[in-house]
């Protein structure tokens, strides 16, 4: 696995001088939009003064036409700016040893299906929606991840209320295993008592004496009898998990069934997504995404490495 600093180190090399490319064209958009908005304000002026109907009629359409423009621009570079910056992270990350190559699109995500099957949140997902696809192999073991924003009804209110939004993974790997495992944030256990009874009610049960005492006081695991818990979830892991939940404070939620398991970390906010008003170039902007792929791919590791 790659470390810290070593990204770093790769960071100065190859990102921050895309960055500073693309910190050029922010600066080149935020004066095209300054420009724009002392010209707007002037035709503003120009129609108050003269007061002709007719000439303001006319200048509508090419008005409407140029602030469309101007959002065209600032969305051209949004979409440009995410996908330069996470293959550049990607293609550090995949030179890790017995990783294959990691392939991102933009616009795709994991099939609601598949989230659903992970049985970590008991929900209908009436509202589910996502982005950022990235898939790849670790040894044994296909994954694929992204970021998701998953929402359903309020049964109090009328409005939608967040299930889950941050980014989560899919992995298959060839071992037969039987039965499921969950692991849940114990401070959430009152708002997941869907999940622990649609989870129980279909054979499984509380496992933390067999987990380490410190991720017992953080997490809650559920397993079927069929699952050997201390062989499918190593203290190496137990470890990962803890460590980035203790630094990060995100929730983190995982399941194993059968020969599939899932990973999601929560992530209040789009995650590398740029600013047009102020500085792209940071190293913590691209920290943060590439500190939540690594835990992924750590755990990822990690199980093709016992299993």
């Amino acid at each position: 696995m790659q470390s810290l600093d070593q990204f770093r180190i790769y960071y100065n090399h190859t990102i921050h001088p895309e960055l500073l490319r693309l910190e050029r064209k922010r600066r080149q958009l935020l004066l095209l939009l300054l420009f724009s908005f002392f010209l707007l304000i002037g035709i503003v002026i120009l129609e108050i003064y003269l007061n002709i109907l007719i000439v303001t009629l006319f200048l509508m359409l090419p008005i409407g036409l140029y602030i469309t423009f101007l959002l065209y621009r600032i969305q051209k570079f949004r979409i440009d700016f995410k996908p330069k910056i996470v293959n550049l992270i990607l293609d550090f990350i995949d030179d890790g040893l017995n990783h294959g190559r990691f392939d991102y699109d933009p616009k795709k995500f994991i099939p609601k299906k598949d989230f659903l099957s992970s049985r970590i949140l008991a929900t209908d997902a009436p509202y589910y929606e996502g982005e950022d696809y990235i898939k790849g192999k670790i040894g044994e073991v296909d994954f694929e991840l992204c970021e998701l924003n998953v929402r359903e009804y309020s049964k109090v209110r009328n409005r939608l209320n967040y299930v889950f939004r941050g980014v989560f993974l899919h992995a298959s790997f060839k071992q037969h295993m039987r039965g499921a495992l969950i692991i849940l944030p114990r401070e959430f256990k009152q708002y997941l008592s869907r999940s622990i009874k649609a989870f129980t009610s279909k054979g499984g049960r509380s496992v933390d004496e067999m987990i380490m005492p410190d991720f017992r006081e953080i997490f809650m695991v559920y397993a079927t009898k069929e699952v050997d818990t201390t062989k499918l979830l190593s203290k190496d892991m137990q470890q990962a998990i803890l460590e980035y939940k203790i630094k990060t404070d995100k929730e983190i939620y995982l399941s194993f069934v059968r020969n599939q398991f899932y990973i999601g970390v929560t992530e209040p906010k789009d995650i590398l997504e740029p600013f047009i008003f102020t500085s792209n170039v940071s190293f913590d902007l691209v920290r943060e995404f590439f500190e939540d792929i690594q835990l992924l791919i750590s755990i990822v590791e990690d199980f093709d490495a016992h299993h």
